[in-house]
């Protein structure tokens, strides 16, 4: 099974996202766990997702980037 890695630091650009309000209690209880910040897990659970799409979704998105 992949491991959740939470990165160090990193430069990035503002997004607005609405969000369910039991995902933003459940990643708020986790980043209090591990006393990091909400956009630090929130990074970390999105890295994971892209990181370990169905193959052909990853297939299909690196069509895209191309």
């Amino acid at each position: 099974m992949n491991k959740l890695k939470i990165p160090e630091n990193h430069s990035g650009v503002s997004k607005t996202l609405r969000l369910p309000e039991n995902i933003v209690d459940e990643i708020q209880n986790l980043a209090n766990l591990k006393n990091l910040s909400f956009n630090k897990v929130v990074i970390s659970l999105l890295e994971f997702s892209l990181n370990n799409l169905d193959e052909e979704d990853k297939k299909k998105l690196e069509k895209l980037q191309k």
